[in-house]
Parts: C-alpha cells; sequence; structure tokens
C-alpha cells in the first residue's frame, strides 16, 4: 500500500482501532511523532481515558505528514504492545464479519458477568493469562500495581479491559485461564451452563458455540426463550454502556447482572435500581451525606445516580426516625414530566410520594402543601426561588430551604451570576455563614439541605488560560458549596462519536443575494445611511438595531422604519445563505404581506397612515418581487452548505442498516424550513428519511413556538421510529431525553463548548458521527477548534481541582463564596436604593415607536401578578384595534393571551389583548413605546429597566368602570 492508501485504510477502521490501541505502550514505541504530539495524547488518556487518547493519536497520524516508513514503526509498536488485533486491521486484514461478530458477542458476555469476573482471583488468572501469551510483561506489571494499590476487583476490571482488545481466539485461551486458576463456575457460566441453585434459565446466558479464532467458549446465540435474539447481541462491545436516562434500561439481575433479552430481569421491579461500578464510584461521597457536583458525560446515567442517591438519603433518614424530603430542580418545563416518568417517579413512586410541579402544571393546591404532602418534589428552579422569595417577605405562600434535606440540581453549570439556580443557591449560603455565627453563639443553627450537582460540561467560563479555567470550576464548586467534584473519563465505555469538518466551498454567483443587497443599497441611499460592515452578517444586524433604537428616541421615522426594514432584509440574505432561495423569499414576502395588513384596520371608518418612506419600502420589494422569485427556481443558484448536508444526509442513511440523527441549526425558522425541505426532496424519501422539527416554546421569536405537548409528541415519535430525523434548536441540545441517535450535524452552528459537548454527546449509538457543515471561509471550523482546545482546558482544570488538597480547596471556594455574597448583597443595596427613587409615574410618558403619536401617561397604568403593564382607561380604548395574533395563543390559570393591539394610526404593535378574569385589558410591551423620561426620550426593552412605582391593578374598580361603560 502507498502512504495515501495506509492512511485511508486506518480512517476506515478508525472506529474500530480507538477502541483497541492500548496507548501508552505504543505511543512509546513511536518515533516518528514529536514530542508535543506524544505529551498531548498522554493528557488526553489522562483527563478522558484510552479511546479518546487512541482517537487523538489516530487523528495525528492520518493528517500529519510523517518520516518514511512511519506505517512499518506504527505496526511494529502495535504488535510489541500486544495490540496485534488493531494492527491486522491497519494492515486491512480484518477478520471475517461473522468471526467479528461473535468476538463482539464475546466482549458483551464479558460485560454482562462483569459483576461476578470482578471477584476473581485476579493475580492467579492474570500470571495463567500471560503464560498463554494473551498478556504483554507491561500489562501483567501494570495489572499487579493496580490490584496492589486498588485491590483486587480494580485489577480485575484493567485485566478484563486488556483482554477485549486482544487477537480473535482471546476468549477460549481465557475460559482456560479461568479453569486452570480454581474458577470452574465462571468458566461454565460463560459457556451457558445452568449452575447449580440459580434455576433452569439464565437471562443472558447463550448457548455453548463455537468461539473467534479457536475453541467451543463463544456463543451461537438462540433465537428464542429468554437468551438474546442476534439483532441484539449484533451490537458492538462498547454498547453495553446505554444511557440510563435514555431508551435502554441500565438494570441488571440482581444477582449476576445479568440483562435479558428486553433489558430488564424478569425478577426485578420499577424500583430495583442497579448502578455501574463508575456511577457508584461518583455516587460515594453523596451517600456519605457530603455536597457534590457529578460530572459525566451525556448519557452516562447522571440521572439514575441521583435517582439512587434520593432513594437511599430517604431511607437512611427513615431508618434513623428523622423527616426527608427531596426538591429536585430543572431549567427548563418539559425536564420536570421527563424526570417524574424516566426516572424519580417511575423508580420511587412505589416507596415515596413523588409529585411534579411546572408552569405548565394544573395544581388545585398552592406550591407549599405540594411540598408538605410529597416525599420528592420535582420543579422548576424559577417556582422554588418564587416561594424563597415570598417567605422572606413574610408571605405565608413561601417555603423555606430548611424544609428540604436534599436538593438536587440538574445542569448545575448554570449557577452561575444572574442565574435562578444562583439566586437559591446564595440563598444557601447566606443561611449556611450564618449558622457559622449561630454556632459560635451556641445557638441552634437552620438546618440546610444536602446539595448534589448534576453536568455533562461545567465549561471554562470564557475563560482563555488554564488558570482562568480552573478559577471557573472552582467557582462552580463554591456556588454549590461542594465538597468535591466527583468526575469519571468514560471514553472507553461511552464510545465518543466519530467527528469531522463538512466545508462547503464558497458560493461563485449568488444573483438572489445580489438582488437583495441592491435593495438595501436603495433603502442606505434613501435613509442617508452608511453602514460599516458587510450585509448578511452578525455585525450588521447589530449596527442596523442600534440605529432603528436611535432613530426611535430622536423621532426620526424614516431612518426607524428603514432600519426596520434592513433587518428583514438582512435575516434573508443570512437565510439564502443556509436555507433555500425560495425560504428566504416566503420570508420576505410574509413580512411585507403582513406589514401591508398591518395597515388595513378592522373598522372601516378607522383609516391607518401610510407615510411616504414606507409607501417607497413597499413600492420596493414589489419592483423586485418577480425577479427574487424567478431566481429561486434556479437551483444552480442555491448555496453551496445545502448541496453539503443533502450528501452527508444521504451518506449517513445509505452506509447505516438503521440511521437516526438530529440537525442543530441556528433560528426557529431555518429548523422549520430545512425540515420541510426533507420532507419535500423525493431523494431522501427514497432512502428512508423522515425528518420534523423540534424548537423551543418561548415566544420571543416572530416563529410560532412549540407548545410543551407539541414538543413531547415530536420526541416521542422520534423514539418510535416514526421520525429519524430531527431538525433542531438548541433546545435538543441539553437535557431533553432524545432517543439514541447515531450521527449529529451541526449545521452552519457554533456557540461554546458546553453546547458542543452536549450536542455531541446525542451520539450515543455505536460508530455514531458528529459533523459540522459550514461554508469554506465562514469561520465556523476555527470556532469549533476554538471550543474543543476550551473542552481540553475544561478537562484539565476539573483533574487539577480534583487534585488540590482539601485544605487549599476549601481555603479558595471560601473566598469564592465570601465574594458572591458580597456581590449579592452590592446587588440588593443597589436594588433597594433604585426602588427608594422610583418615581411617580405620572413623570413618565409613553409614544408609539412608529409614528410617535402620545398614548399614555404613567398614571394610566397598573400591574397584574407584578408582570403584567395594563391599561384599562376609556382614554386608551379609542387610540387602538385588535388583530388576531396569528403566532401565539397562550391560556393560563387566570388569564389567555389572545389578540394583538395595533395602533389605530399606523398600525405599529403595542401589546396583547389579555382576558383576565373574564375581563379584557390592554397589555403593554414596552419595546413598542419611545418613553419620554423627564425631558429625555428612552427606549427600553423590559418593564424592569423602567424605575417607576405602578399600582396594582384594582378588579374591583375596573369591574365598576366597565359597568359604567355599558349602562
Amino acid at each position: 500500500m502507498n502512504d495515501d492508501q495506509e492512511r485511508n485504510t486506518i480512517n476506515c477502521f478508525r472506529n474500530r482501532l480507538r477502541r483497541l490501541i492500548n496507548v501508552g505502550p505504543v505511543l512509546d514505541m513511536l518515533q516518528f511523532l514529536s514530542d508535543d504530539q506524544k505529551e498531548l495524547i498522554r493528557a488526553k488518556t489522562r483527563t478522558e481515558g484510552d479511546i479518546s487518547a487512541a482517537d487523538l493519536l489516530l487523528h495525528e497520524v492520518i493528517t500529519k505528514e510523517h518520516s518514511e516508513g512511519w506505517f512499518r514503526e506504527l505496526i511494529t509498536a502495535l504488535e510489541t504492545a500486544g495490540c496485534r488485533h488493531a494492527a491486522n486491521y491497519m494492515e486491512n486484514n480484518p477478520p471475517s464479519p461473522s468471526k467479528e461478530f461473535e468476538n463482539d458477542n464475546c466482549i458483551k458476555l464479558i460485560d454482562l458477568l462483569k459483576l461476578s469476573l470482578v471477584d476473581m482471583k485476579t493475580r492467579d488468572v492474570c500470571n495463567s493469562c500471560y503464560q498463554r501469551s494473551l498478556l504483554t510483561d507491561e500489562d501483567r506489571e501494570n495489572i499487579f500495581a493496580v490490584n496492589d494499590q486498588q485491590g483486587n476487583k480494580a485489577g480485575a476490571r484493567l485485566l478484563l479491559s486488556r483482554l477485549v482488545k486482544k487477537e480473535l481466539g482471546w476468549y477460549s485461551e481465557f475460559l482456560e485461564a479461568l479453569k486452570e486458576t480454581g474458577h470452574g463456575m465462571l468458566a461454565r457460566e460463560l459457556q451457558g451452563e445452568p449452575l447449580k441453585g440459580s434455576g433452569s434459565e439464565r437471562a443472558a446466558s447463550p448457548t455453548p458455540g463455537t468461539g473467534p479464532g479457536s475453541g467451543p467458549a463463544a456463543s451461537s446465540m438462540p433465537e428464542g426463550g429468554t437468551g438474546w435474539k442476534s439483532s441484539n447481541a449484533a451490537t458492538s462491545a462498547h454498547s453495553w454502556f446505554q444511557d440510563s436516562e435514555g431508551a435502554t434500561e441500565a438494570v441488571t439481575d440482581g444477582s449476576r447482572g445479568l440483562a435479558t433479552g428486553s433489558g430488564r430481569a424478569a425478577s426485578l421491579t420499577d424500583s430495583e435500581i442497579v448502578l455501574h461500578d463508575y456511577q457508584m464510584e461518583v455516587a460515594l461521597p453523596a451517600l456519605e451525606g457530603k455536597n457534590i457536583i457529578i460530572c459525566l458525560p451525556t448519557g452516562s446515567g447522571k440521572t439514575r445516580v441521583a435517582v439512587y442517591i434520593t432513594k437511599q438519603h430517604l431511607e437512611s433518614r427513615r431508618r434513623m426516625g428523622q423527616p426527608g424530603k427531596v426538591v429536585v430542580l430543572v431549567n427548563k418545563v418539559p425536564l420536570v414530566e421527563q424526570h417524574y416518568k424516566a426516572e424519580f417517579g417511575k423508580f420511587l413512586k412505589h416507596q415515596y410520594s413523588v409529585e411534579r410541579v411546572s408552569g405548565d402544571s394544573q395544581l388545585k393546591i398552592s406550591f407549599p402543601q405540594v411540598i408538605e404532602k410529597n416525599d420528592i418534589i420535582i420543579c422548576t428552579a424559577q417556582i422554588l426561588e418564587n416561594s424563597l422569595a415570598k417567605a422572606k417577605n413574610g408571605d405565608e405562600d413561601g417555603i423555606k430551604l430548611s424544609q428540604f434535606t436534599l436538593m438536587v440540581i440538574d445542569e448545575c453549570h448554570h449557577t452561575q451570576k444572574g442565574g435562578v439556580y444562583n439566586h437559591i443557591m446564595i440563598r444557601y449560603l447566606k443561611q449556611k455563614h450564618r449558622n457559622i455565627g449561630l454556632l459560635k453563639e451556641q445557638k441552634t443553627p437552620v438546618p440546610l439541605p444536602q446539595i448534589l450537582g448534576l453536568t455533562a460540561s461545567p465549561g471554562v467560563g470564557g475563560a482563555k488560560n488554564q488558570q482562568k479555567a480552573e478559577e471557573h470550576i472552582l467557582r462552580i464548586c463554591a456556588n454549590l458549596d461542594a465538597y468535591t467534584i466527583k468526575t469519571k473519563s468514560l471514553r472507553e465505555e461511552l464510545m465518543a462519536p466519530y467527528k469531522c469538518i463538512a466545508s462547503a466551498p464558497e458560493r461563485k454567483e449568488d444573483p438572489f443575494g445580489d438582488v437583495i443587497k441592491g435593495i438595501m443599497d436603495e433603502i442606505h441611499s434613501h435613509a442617508e445611511l452608511s453602514p460599516l460592515c458587510q450585509p448578511g452578517t452578525q455585525n450588521y444586524e447589530q449596527w442596523v438595531v442600534q440605529k432603528e433604537q436611535n432613530a426611535a428616541k430622536e423621532d426620526n421615522p424614516r431612518v426607524r422604519v428603514c432600519a426596520e426594514h434592513l433587518r428583514q432584509y438582512n435575516e434573508a440574505l443570512h437565510q439564502s445563505n443556509t436555507i433555500r432561495m425560495s425560504d428566504a423569499f416566503s420570508f420576505l414576502n410574509k413580512y411585507y404581506n403582513e406589514e401591508l395588513k398591518k395597515k388595513s384596520s378592522p373598522d372601516e371608518d378607522d383609516v391607518i397612515q401610510i407615510t411616504d418612506t414606507e409607501r417607497f419600502l413597499f413600492r420596493l420589494f414589489k419592483d423586485n418581487k418577480e425577479h427574487l422569485q424567478e431566481l429561486t427556481k434556479n437551483p444552480q443558484y442555491e448555496n453551496n452548505t445545502l448541496a453539503t448536508l443533502k450528501t452527508k444526509i444521504l451518506q449517513e442513511f445509505t452506509s447505516r442498516t438503521i440511521a437516526r440523527g438530529i440537525i442543530f441549526t441556528k433560528t426557529r425558522h431555518s429548523a422549520i424550513a430545512l425540515s420541510q425541505w426533507i420532507r419535500e426532496n423525493p431523494k431522501f424519501e427514497s432512502v428512508g428519511v423522515r425528518a420534523s422539527h423540534l424548537i423551543g416554546g418561548g415566544d420571543q421569536s416572530v416563529v410560532k413556538p412549540m407548545t410543551s405537548a407539541e414538543q413531547k409528541d415530536v420526541l416521542n415519535k422520534f423514539h418510535e421510529g416514526e421520525i429519524n430525523v430531527l431538525i433542531a434548536t438548541t433546545v435538543a441540545e441539553e437535557g431533553l431525553d432524545i432517543a439514541q441517535c447515531n450521527f449529529v450535524i451541526r449545521y452552519c452552528l457554533v456557540t461554546n463548548e458546553i453546547a458542543m459537548i452536549q450536542a455531541r454527546g446525542r451520539g450515543r449509538a455505536e460508530d455514531s458521527s458528529y459533523t459540522v457543515v459550514e461554508e469554506a471561509g465562514s469561520g465556523v471550523a476555527e470556532r469549533e477548534s476554538v471550543n474543543e482546545y476550551r473542552e481540553t482546558m475544561m478537562s484539565k482544570a476539573i483533574a487539577r481541582v480534583c487534585t488540590l488538597c482539601q485544605e487549599e480547596y476549601e481555603k479558595k471556594t471560601k473566598e469564592y463564596q465570601m465574594q458572591a455574597i458580597m456581590e449579592e448583597r452590592v446587588k440588593v443595596k443597589k436594588k433597594q436604593q433604585k426602588v427608594m427613587k422610583k418615581e411617580d409615574p405620572s413623570k413618565v410618558k409613553f409614544s408609539c415607536r412608529s409614528c410617535n403619536k402620545p398614548v399614555c401617561s404613567g398614571e394610566d397604568i397598573e400591574i397584574i401578578e407584578n408582570m403584567h403593564h395594563v391599561n384599562v382607561t376609556t382614554a386608551f380604548r379609542e387610540l387602538f384595534t385588535v388583530r388576531e395574533n396569528t403566532s401565539l395563543q397562550e391560556r393560563f390559570l387566570d388569564y389567555e393571551a389572545n389578540g394583538v393591539i395595533a395602533c389605530k394610526q399606523c398600525g405599529q404593535q403595542w401589546g396583547s389583548m389579555m382576558l383576565y378574569k373574564s375581563i379584557e385589558c390592554p397589555c403593554l410591551h414596552i419595546k413598542h413605546f419611545v418613553v419620554t423620561y423627564g425631558s429625555k426620550k428612552k427606549d427600553f426593552r423590559k418593564w424592569n429597566e423602567l424605575a417607576i412605582r405602578f399600582p396594582s391593578f384594582s378588579y374591583l374598580h375596573c369591574c365598576m368602570l366597565l359597568h359604567d361603560l355599558f349602562i
């Protein structure tokens, strides 16, 4: 083979090879790699394990130039290090598919019986395997060292991990070694023979067959009974460690750890929880009552560990005759139901009362009553924070942290400044430090709950060097008052997906974009604007938003309305670079149709004014509309990234027996458009692609959000296989229980290292892939590399924090805690001063953002439920019309928001018509107004930015006012 063929062969078998290479000894013998490259790979081994390090080694081998003879040197190193099996693959001499299949089944058997095998006499078995040439000298030395330092079970695990990487034939030799060392029962169990006292069947024990290579030990799986079916057995060795948060149950037989064909031993009930060794290891400090953060990769069963800790916590409290109460906090509404159904409710409702509370809940009792009546409460963090705030203000409807004995915080990396998790933990830290004072005064301290934080990726918080990354990790530990952060490298158990960057060539011709840019230039001239950056970019978006805000404050309607339209064209330009031209055109066409509707009043007596600038803008689009529409019919002008995405999807579906994946994209609009593009393309249908979109539930976007029920319906269809491709916004990156995928694509989208890790973690299936699709020169690949660097920094930072002596760790975290408390005190003081300085409502005036028409005074505004600002005066009702809200229909317990209220004069949206306890209340959104504060005009995005004390809504007064109107 020549150089290219050798690299191609390695790349072809890469997913296999990274599981078969024993990196340490191989690396010692390679001379063609530089010392820096070797050190980087060794660091990967220390922080993430052999598989991740092997992947990096293969990457360096494939992508870099090396001295002559590098391939033979690599093969020799593999053979010397006992990796003959890997060397066979590299020399393009893989085993037959049937032998490979049998070998995978043998590895699966080893894992299924691991709970029994780790009790073997490790030294004796190791010596026997060494004499049979299954282990190298270095293998034996390492196993003995681990056995002496960490115990027999740890040594046994290392022995097993080395054996499964060996050349075919290892399995039968291992059986002989077991028999020779007095472990005949284990050998018979591995051969599928029923054991005395264990019943007539073994759930997952196969019948004797012919092992790979030689010997009678390996299994041919029966098609019926309680054994595996071949489709289950076909999963490769490292699909054993499935996501215990997701589709596959990490539940095993109580005595031996054998799974049935259905994934559950028949004798188990839903309340039994069995953890893998790595899960139990990270749980241990929490089982001792310590506050900890568990940092495990996506798909490793963090939530299952939390369920186990919760159960042990409540049982321990019960044994001691003490009450126990657990609150599980999540940061997204759908996670409340998910954690209840898939985890806490499923495993614990048989013994304990479990309830869930969120904004979607329709409970008939108050939150404090829910707390009182249940042992485990799953809720959104904001609900708990609201109730804690009520208790501080003396409200009877409030609760205190002292009512809980354990608090589980999901996705705890959000416990940072400004986050609701942090608000809760600041209350905790303040009380903790008050307790120190109480103890000094020999008074009884206020009890506080144990804290359990869960995360897959704490990130580095924008750190640019290792020191700052470590500070970020320590701050999160301090914020959660964690005794330690427990992590475990699972790269050898949880297969990291194969990653690649798919770069599309830049467009040679873009007539559609040229027409849009021409329109934008005409608008620039009309408004006398001179942009400092290229249209279609994020910088342009920021520039035009600033221009619109300034024009609104300066009462310059010409520039304001031009800036608003330029924003839409900029969005269309961005869309034409990522989705179809027809989608971009539809977006513009819909926008102008809706703008024209705004200029027509439902009431024939009212005439909405159209300014000369608006006429110019409407005419400009109309003049170019036909040309733009014509260009959308020419596929040769479509962007190349879409073609690259198409190729990648087709490749995934034609190269796999069963394909299931997620495509992440930036906006809701692009998610919907890509889903439609796939459904309309017959090539996708021909290979079995069934797509749907999954977007968020907030109403910040002009695109109609998905309700929780709609999200749940899509996810259920994805679980069941009715849908096999999800096109999702970042809502699907974190937390949501999404069925196992074997490919993940990030389409023209790069954010931070946390999002990268979360998205990549969705590829949990065997041989999964993670692809970033970008246009060459867009900077996406470069930003992805930065995220990879930050991920490495994060792993090193966690490792270094874990190695700090406890005294130094506690000193640093205490400093950060005191800093957080002091910052909170300053913040509260400033807020109190701001409240004291709040002006009388009569000092502010509101005018229409579009036409600058005076609308009302602050005296006319009242607040419903401390958040909805309404104006129910008769004078105000004369100034607006009510239109249908096409993008959102909300329904809550006491009110619903259906219609949109808009200026009678110009059609500018002002807010929504809210039905509150059967009364129509016009609800104002401050972003649609210019606020005159004294002599200055100001622009606000949120009501809490305005330092005015508005009175509470008087329901009785409003009823009387309306009664007078209709008499």
